[in-house]
């Protein structure tokens, strides 16, 4: 079925949303220096559109203005159909990650990359998916990390990246220390603390997070896939009624017990799973509750 549409110069698109006659139930299309505006039936429109037919072509994400690949190598046709439906400004290839600060491997197959503002739920995270990790995956994960947040809780992100959870649980009402031992990510994780106005509600260091714990905690979020390793550490810094969350990557998640058993700590734990990184292995968070 054609849909009727006006155009809307580029720099206007922010404001079409509010126009009336604007038909909210369809997207616009954007190309060059106009938009597509769709509209309510009944409404002097400039032309007609039809509808695009189904995306059927090589799984990406969009990071931004930038379509992220992962997986194997995608050969020029599937990159060319992710560009004729999504219009990116560069389509990048993500083949791995290495070390512990997840350094990503990339390859620019079309376009060019460079800092993007990507928003999530609120949100805005300024990064260059060729330089640090942006995980898609976890968004219902911050999500609900920053719904469990209290207000005026004392929140440690051990491994805060560019923010992923940091921001949205200082929104939520948390005090955040948040430490990043990669100096490239802790300059967006900078960047995106002015950038969402929180400077007042998180404090931020760059360096190896177990010679930066402080005090005592009433929330410790614990993103990194080796996080039972230095479980012992975080427990010298919490006190009971904190949550640790624990996260991990295998076939099931870490056996931590003893270590708390060993701190003098007894705790209610949920597991969940976050999302599958593998065959049969999954990315789990465990909340440990401290008794």
């Amino acid at each position: 079925m054609a849909i009727h549409i006006r155009d809307v110069p580029w720099e206007d698109r922010s404001l079409a949303w509010d126009r009336d006659g604007t038909d909210k139930g369809r997207k616009p299309c954007v190309a060059g220096e106009t938009a597509d505006e769709p509209v309510c039936e009944g409404i002097i429109a400039s032309g007609t559109n039809h509808p695009r037919r189904r995306y059927s072509g090589r799984g990406y994400y969009m990071i931004g203005s930038i379509a992220v690949v992962r997986g194997a190598r995608p050969a020029p046709g599937e990159v060319m159909q992710i560009v004729d439906w999504q219009h990116p400004k560069g389509v990048l290839w993500v083949s791995s990650h290495s070390g512990v600060c997840r350094i990503p491997a990339t390859e620019v197959l079309y376009g060019s990359t460079g800092d993007v503002i990507h928003r999530e739920f609120g949100i805005s995270f300024c990064i260059d998916p060729s330089k640090v990790m942006f995980s898609q995956g976890n968004r219902t994960e911050k999500m609900r990390v920053a719904a469990l947040t209290r207000e005026g809780e004392r929140v440690a992100d051990l491994y805060a990246g560019i923010g992923y959870f940091t921001l949205p649980v200082a929104r939520a009402g948390g005090i955040v220390h948040a430490m990043e031992i990669n100096p490239v990510a802790f300059g967006y994780l900078q960047k995106n603390i002015v950038l969402n106005q929180l400077s007042d509600r998180i404090e931020a260091r760059c360096g190896d997070c177990r010679d930066l714990l402080s005090g005592v905690y009433d929330r410790v979020i614990m993103g990194h896939f080796d996080s039972a390793t230095i479980l012992y550490q975080a427990l010298s810094h919490v006190h009971p009624g904190s949550v640790i969350h624990v996260h991990s990557s295998g076939h099931q998640p870490s056996d931590i017990t003893g270590q708390l058993k060993a701190a003098g700590f007894e705790a209610e734990i949920s597991a969940r799973k976050v999302k599958k990184t593998g065959p049969h292995c999954w990315h789990f968070v465990q909340d440990v509750t401290l008794a």
